[in-house]
């Protein structure tokens, strides 16, 4: 198996980037639901899940918008 490799635009305001407020709640709001034992149906787990994905690449995409715009100030 190969590697891919993708590389992007990545605006420079990037750092910011968070999820918007009510999406946060919202996944707060599931998660906070699943820990206190209440099943989720099918499309709050979907839902959830997708959130928590797309929370975690926003991150990765922060973690690497730091470390590019680190590195280019350090030449």
């Amino acid at each position: 198996m190969s590697a891919i490799q993708v590389e992007i635009d990545v605006p420079s305001d990037l750092a910011h980037f968070r999820l918007p407020a009510g999406v946060q709640q919202r996944l707060q709001t599931l998660l906070d639901k699943q820990e206190q034992g209440i099943l989720l149906s099918h499309a709050e787990r979907e839902e959830a899940e997708g959130l928590v994905d797309l929370a975690e690449f926003l991150s990765l995409l922060r973690l690497r918008s730091e470390r590019l715009g680190g590195s280019s100030h350090a030449g």
